[in-house]
């Protein structure tokens, strides 16, 4: 299991903190690969909140004795004192994004963004940048600078507001189309570093290029190509951050054989280019 975590304080520890509306106690990531299974058990929950978000493949859970099956595209949020028992499955190829959360106004900051006190399986929808935003929170924790716990819970709420932004979103989309999605979903994120025609992928899937473009939009918010591209910024982003890879390794890890394609790019993306980003990091 490759796992990239962080805690605040740098002390992995599950308490209630009243003190503040809202505080951050700790962000990960987990990416199962190598292990058949991996089984998260706590008979008597935590006494703070959990969210987890499944960016790629599913988890299988037993909540509250009604085993559910939770697939990419979804949020799954554990109450305090509420039992934790959920499986993931290498077939699966899971990635999952997890935060602990406490304070003293929680429970209105979700109901604020639409999850009542009786949900606990929340319709996401699948977005890099939600996956972007955990990932500057693991950054906040593991190189903590002046302000870091203020600007992780204001990055949680940006992840709250997009989520209640997608669940605010137009009419259901049918069974069909939200299938056809996750499964390109699921494709993007394990292929993103090759090349990837999206007439090809249709054709491959047997359906019309356009009904693929025109759903998929509607579903994610961005077209297949720009979320293949926000993919690839967000694991150079990673890399810029956490590795001593040159940027055109890094460019061609990502699926940019050209490195000044990839710089054009990422600044185009991010504001900055790669280089300027690994600097201010620094």
């Amino acid at each position: 299991m490759h796992a990239n975590t962080g805690y605040l304080n740098n002390i992995d520890t599950d308490f209630e903190d009243l003190s503040q509306p809202l505080i951050i106690k700790s962000c990960g990531v987990y990416r199962l690969r190598t292990l058949p299974y991996f089984n998260t058990n706590r008979p008597h929950g935590r006494q703070d909140y959990q969210l987890l978000y499944i960016a790629c493949g599913r988890i299988y859970l037993d909540y509250q004795n009604v085993k559910e099956e939770v697939s990419a595209g979804h949020m799954l949020l554990y109450r305090p004192g509420i039992a934790q028992n959920y499986t993931y499955y290498a077939d699966d190829k899971p990635e999952v994004y997890w935060i602990h959360f406490t304070g003293s106004d929680v429970a209105n900051i979700l109901e604020s963004n639409g999850i009542s006190n009786s949900t606990h399986i929340i319709h996401s929808g699948s977005s890099p940048e939600y996956q972007q935003l955990f990932l500057q929170i693991i950054q906040e924790f593991q190189i903590p600078k002046p302000h870091y716990e203020e600007l992780v819970a204001l990055l949680f709420r940006q992840i709250l507001l997009l989520m209640h932004r997608r669940l605010q979103q137009g009419p259901h989309i049918n069974r069909k189309i939200q299938k056809e999605v996750e499964y390109a979903v699921h494709f993007f994120h394990e292929n993103f570093y090759s090349p990837i025609s999206i007439e090809n992928y249709a054709a491959s899937r047997h359906i019309s290029t356009c009904w693929f473009i025109r759903n998929f939009k509607q579903y994610v918010g961005m077209t297949p190509m720009q979320y293949i591209t926000s993919i690839r910024i967000a694991k150079a982003q990673h890399l810029l951050e956490s590795t001593d890879y040159n940027i055109s390794e890094i460019g061609a890890m990502v699926g940019y054989d050209n490195p000044l394609y990839f710089s054009r790019i990422f600044k185009k993306q991010i504001g900055r280019s790669p280089s300027h980003y690994r600097g201010s990091i620094s």
